[in-house]
Order: C-alpha cells, then structure tokens, then sequence
C-alpha cells in the first residue's frame, strides 16, 4: 500500500477512535442534575443523553465494536505504514538492510502506536471530562447514526451482555439517587474550588445535619431558663424582665417542671404604659406552650412550629422533667452558624493551630468539624461535648480531669456547679503507639465496659 493512503487511512482511524473515546468518557461523567439544566435551557439533545444514560447497553456495545475494530485495522495498516520510507532513509546513509528493515517497523510501530494513545486515547478522553455535559449533546446525534449501521451486531452482544448481568446478579441500571452524602461532598468540592465561600459550605452542612441533630443540640437548656410563677408580684416580673430582657418567658405553677404556657414581653409592656396590673392569671394573657420529646430533631421541630403556628417550644424527658426550651431562631441561628455568631460568645475559640478552649454545652457536630474529627465513641449516648466526658470518664468531671482519644486531649478547665463550663482541648503529636495513643485505647477500654 502507497505510504500515502496508509498516512490517510491511519489519520481516518486515529478520528474514530477519538471520537469513540469522547463520546464513552462524556456520556459516562455527565451529571444528570447538569443534564436536565441544559434541557431546560432549549438544548433538546440532552434528552437524548438522558435516554442513554438510563439504557446504555447499546449504546457502550457500539463504542466497543468500533474500538476494537479501528485497533485492529490500525495495527494491520499501521505495521507498515512508514517502514518503506524510514528503510530507503537508512539504506541511503549506509544502514545494512536487514538493520533498515528492522529499524523501519520498530519506527513504524513507535510513532503510530504514540499518536493513537495521544490523539485517539488521551486528548480525547481529558476532553470529555473537562466538559463531558456539553461534548455528550454534540456526539449522540452521530452514535446514533452508528447504533442504527450496527444494529444486528450490537442486539447480540447486548443480549449476551444482559443474560451475564442476571447470571451474577449485578444491576443492569445505574442509581442515580443523590444522598446528603452526595450533596455535602459536591458542597465540599465546591469550597474548595472557591465556587463556594466558607460560610456558603457551612450552612449547607447544617441544613443537610437538621436530620441528625436533636433539639438538645440548641436548645437554652434548664438552668438558664428565666420564668415566672403564676403569683409573682407586678415588681418581680418588672425586675426580672429588666435583668434578664426577652422576648418570652415560661409562666410555671409552682417550679420549672409544671409549666402553664408562655407570656409575650410585648403583652406585658403594653398593660405597663395602659397602667394594668401584669397579673399573670389575667384571661388570655398567658399562652399555651408547645412541648416536644428531647429525641425530636432540629427538622421534625420545625415542622411542629409550623403545625402548631408556634415559634417557641418546651422540650421534655421521659420522666416528663423540663430540660430547656427551643425557639425558631435557635434553629435558624444553628442553620446559619458563624455568620450569626460574631453576635454572640463563640463557643469554639481556637487559641493556636493545635489548641481550642470549647463550651461544654456545645454541640458534637460543631466539635467534630472544628477538630476535623469523623466521630467519637459512643456518640449516640450524649449530645455535647460535656455528655462526651461523662460517658468516658463515667463520672461528673472535676477540674484538671482529662481524656485523650483521636490524636486530641480534652481536659476540664472550668466546673460550675457539676455543669462543665470550659473544656481545653490539645492536639497530641504522639502517633497511635505512643502515649497519646495508648491513653486512647485505656479510656475506650474503660469506656467500653463500663457501658
């Protein structure tokens, strides 16, 4: 064959495979959330991808058939491709010519064989994942002219490919479903890729937690409550309302634990300037109060409020024991993270790159993110770092008490009345062998069975 046409018939191969290669990497990688965008948008050849992508069977059978068949007929044309010309180019200086002859198909093999990986494999396929949603619009017009000339072909191998399918038992359809899971990982590729600011991710990751967390997790817990009893005097409720200001308050007959309903400052700010007495037995003064169990989540609480109308709820134990309240905007300030916390006292406050002084009242999933943690043992038992120390030191902790578990030390700087106030905790730089890894393993040995 002229060296010529074997030049132009390699070229022709080299642009089938290419486009083979495009279009299985393009289809395979393209998102079908992005699919659906550009169906949308008027591209109506994304529902042809779609299609494929629930069905693919035929359409990878084609790939397949036209791959092997272009490596076949590339290495048949291939072999002697440019062997005559490089032969007479070493015969003319003086090469022998069985050294010529050889020299002339290793050449022939090296460059043919490069430009198919580079230009039929490599270019190709990068391609396709650089931008496969919009190389697969543009390639399944023509693979369907293909599908159609192969058609005998492909039903056989396509039916033999179905009966080994349901031999092994294996799924013939991707799952497409997308899990929180997927959400958060695409969140996080997104922060990384600065398409997302850090507070973007972040409230994305507590909106997708409100499933996980409880509403222990953000409530105002027990002893910070501020109420009043059903016979305090005009002048107590005056001088709690301007020591501890808010917008509502728990009315309780008798303690904390039989609670009547909730009072609106705003109601009793108005009987102060009419110059009525705030008596809070006074008829429709006195709300009723919503109460939820301490398992509910942050989500289930919300769709009580809005059930209920409500935006303040009073969450209950199993002995029917008050142990704090819940607002709307405790759940939405969770939400919203540190773009609201600024307001408030942080809770995490990382004093250098290997230490953090923590609230024992805060959440364990707003610990393990600050400490890039995936969890810690026992973890359904509490929900804040304090029920942490408990559960592994099976006791109230002191001052000075310490724990070392995932690289971490967690020692107890403050105790308030049994409550841990402050807690410190400390990178370790020992590895799992040393002595930071064989307190971890005691503790969890202690831990275990002590539970």
């Amino acid at each position: 064959m002229d060296t010529s046409v074997s030049l132009l018939l390699i070229a022709l191969l080299i642009a089938l495979s290419a486009f083979f290669s495009t279009a299985e990497l393009a289809v395979a990688a393209s998102r079908r959330v992005r699919l659906r965008q550009l169906l949308d948008q008027g591209e109506y050849r994304a529902q042809a991808v779609l299609k494929v992508q629930e069905e693919p069977g035929d359409y990878f059978t084609v790939i397949q058939i036209g791959q092997n068949s272009v490596a076949i007929l590339g290495g048949i044309v291939g072999e002697g491709a440019l062997s005559p010309f490089v032969q007479q180019l070493l015969l003319r200086v003086g090469v022998a010519m069985e050294t010529a002859q050889t020299a002339g198909v290793l050449t022939s093999f090296v460059v043919v064989t490069s430009l198919f990986i580079l230009l039929a494999d490599l270019f190709p396929k990068r391609l396709g994942m650089v931008a496969p949603e919009q190389v697969a619009v543009r390639v399944v017009g023509p693979m369907h002219f293909f599908l159609a000339v192969f058609h005998p072909i492909v039903w056989f191998f396509s039916r033999l490919t179905d009966a080994l399918f349901k031999l092994l038992n294996l799924p013939q359809r991707r799952d497409d479903t997308i899990t929180s899971d997927d959400i958060l990982a695409m969140a996080e590729a997104g922060a990384e890729a600065g398409i997302l600011d850090a507070s973007e991710h972040e409230v994305i990751e507590n909106v997708i937690e409100l499933d996980t967390r409880t509403v222990t997790s953000a409530m105002t817990g027990r002893e910070r409550i501020v109420y009043f009893l059903l016979d305090d005097s005009d002048e107590l409720i005056k001088a709690r309302i301007d020591q501890y200001p808010h917008s509502t308050y728990l009315v309780c007959d008798g303690d904390i634990d039989h609670v009547v309903g909730y009072v609106d400052s705003k109601f009793l700010l108005s009987r102060v300037l009419k110059g009525q007495p705030l008596s809070l037995r006074s008829e429709g003064l006195v709300h009723k109060a919503l109460m939820v169990p301490d398992r509910l989540t942050l989500s289930e609480v919300l769709d009580q409020f809005r059930q209920a109308a409500e935006d303040i709820a009073v969450i209950l134990n199993e002995y029917s024991l008050v142990v704090g309240i819940i607002t709307i905007n405790d759940v939405m300030n969770t939400v919203m993270g540190g773009l609201v916390s600024p307001l408030d006292e942080e809770q995490i406050v990382q004093r250098d790159a290997d230490s953090w002084l923590i609230d024992g009242v805060t959440p364990i999933p707003d610990v393990l993110r600050a400490l890039e943690l995936d969890g810690l043992p026992h973890q359904d038992d509490y929900q804040t770092l304090a029920g942490f120390l408990m559960v592994m030191l099976r006791r109230i902790p002191r001052r000075t008490d310490a724990v070392e578990w995932g690289g971490y030390r967690f020692e107890v700087m403050d105790v308030d009345s049994h409550k841990i106030d402050q807690v410190m905790v400390t990178r370790l730089r020992s590895g799992p062998d040393g002595p930071g890894g064989a307190a971890q393993q005691a503790h969890m040995d202690s831990a275990s069975k002590a539970l």
